[in-house]
């Protein structure tokens, strides 16, 4: 049977096996999106319910992704050891259940609870998804199944503020969480019932507690410094989090079989610069819908709904061309493939940095076009390349590491944007009256993400041939 083919306790055909794993992973990968997307849209009306501030506000989508963040590389190790598909269900399980909580009218605390229990349950999902996706699919198809797991994150992101702003209108902010719910309960049933087979390549071997303690207490401490970089507290937290790292850098070093093999990185050319690739994508791009949305409504005076649409340009894009990336990636080298579509974002991200206060709708649309198809060329061949280059065991570890990269580098994407705002406009509001100097501000940063991607190139090109299993780790 192909690597990382595994039907295991499986007396269905294989071809069942892959129909029922990509749905399930895949709809799942769009709940989660979906979620995050649009809960994010409902912010306003639910601070209104509460009488909240927009510090308050910011804890509702901050709560969520410090969970995830703390807990997902935790449980990819929890789902190589005892079982990727146990771990993905009950992942669904709460995900789902905390959803519903999420939408029952009690006080702020409670609905923050509920949050935290869902990124619980979100990192569950990530940290098994794509792993069960490249035990499910043998090589030669893998990338195709992997870039339609990609681009359902996009299609996620792309419908969760449309619908997410409809169900708020017409329903109110409960709705949001509500429509999680059935479909969650849908992902439950075909991977409980209908799915059969288990993957835990590391069955048998220790959990390593004391190390995911330490990691989860230094990603959260990093997080939050970077998310209150232009504060004190935020400084102090990064030290805290390089203390907490270098704490954990000396556990596994005496732990057997530890949470964060180093082998994985200094042993392994490919996965590592796969993965410093990834981040140094999501650092330039995921800001890319933040500023745009300013400049549309604020500076070019756009409604929410004209701007959505505008916005909407790159993830429609991405979510087209993923699925074809992922499969081409199975026949032309993920590395070449992944470092042109870096090479097609630096090109769209510097096109953007000469956008100014008269330019053109299409010459924008057309920079999120070309944002879109870069990115799609990046990601999916690029997850291959990362779950390529690792051996089985290590899917569970290798799919939660790419999520982690993706969350830290969304984090220092939006970090790096405040800090040019803080430096460009002080505490001045946005609006026609400091345009000058957030034009100034928005092409400064551009730029930098221009340039974070002509970095990322050097890291992409230099991962080796992962096709042919040069710079791979046997």
């Amino acid at each position: 049977m192909p690597q990382g083919h595994n039907t295991m306790n499986d007396p269905r055909k294989p071809e069942k096996t892959e129909l029922y794993g990509i749905l399930t992973t895949t709809t799942a990968t769009f709940l989660t999106s979906f979620a995050g997307s649009s809960s994010n849209i409902a912010l306003p009306t639910i601070g209104a319910h509460f009488g909240l501030d927009a510090v308050d506000l910011g804890w509702i989508a901050l709560s969520y992704m410090l969970a995830t963040a703390a807990l997902v590389l935790p449980m990819g190790r929890l789902g190589d050891i005892h079982g990727r598909r146990r771990v993905f269900i009950i992942g669904v399980t709460i995900f789902t259940v905390a959803s519903a909580l999420c939408a029952l009218p009690f006080d702020f605390g409670f609905l923050l609870a509920a949050r935290v229990l869902q990124g619980v349950g979100a990192s569950m999902q990530f940290a098994t998804g794509m792993a069960m996706t490249t035990s499910i699919f043998p090589a030669a198809r893998r990338g195709a199944a992997l870039g339609i797991n990609t681009a359902s994150v996009y299609v996620g992101l792309s419908v969760g503020p449309t619908f997410g702003g409809w169900l708020t209108h017409a329903f109110g902010w409960h709705s949001v969480f509500w429509a999680c719910v059935p479909v969650g309960a849908v992902v439950l049933f075909i991977s409980a019932l209908l799915l059969k087979g288990e993957w835990k390549d590391a069955e048998g071997e220790s959990f390593d507690l004391a190390g995911s303690l330490v990691l989860g207490a230094g990603l959260v401490c990093l997080l939050l410094g970077l998310t209150w970089i232009t504060r004190p507290a935020g400084l102090a937290l990064i030290g805290c989090a390089a203390a907490l790292f270098l704490l954990l850098a000396f556990i596994e070093n005496r732990v057997a079989q530890p949470i964060l093999n180093m082998r994985l990185f200094y042993g392994n050319r490919a996965f590592t610069f796969s993965n410093i690739a990834a981040l140094i994508n999501y650092m330039a791009t995921f800001g890319v819908g933040f500023l745009l949305s300013l400049y549309l409504q604020n500076i070019r005076g756009l409604t929410p709904q004209a701007a959505g649409t505008i916005l909407l340009t790159q993830p429609i894009v991405q979510a087209v061309f993923s699925p074809l990336a992922g499969r081409l990636s199975d026949r032309v080298e993920p590395t070449i493939l992944a470092s042109l579509g870096m090479a097609v974002t630096a090109c769209g991200l510097i096109a953007l940095s000469f956008v100014t206060i008269g330019t053109g709708l299409p010459m924008i649309v057309a920079c999120l076009m070309t944002l879109g198809a870069g990115f799609a060329l990046f990601s999916s061949p690029n997850t291959n390349a990362v779950m390529r280059s690792l051996p089985r065991k290590w899917f569970g570890i290798g799919s939660a590491t790419l999520s982690t990269m993706r969350i830290v580098g969304q984090i220092l994407s939006l970090g790096i944007a405040t800090v040019m705002f803080g430096v460009m406009l002080g505490n001045a509001r946005i609006d026609q009256t400091v345009r000058t100097e957030f034009m100034e501000g928005i092409s400064l940063t551009f730029r930098i993400f221009g340039g974070l991607c002509l970095v990322g190139i050097i890291f992409s090109m230099n991962r080796g041939n992962v096709l042919t299993g040069k710079g791979n780790l046997d």
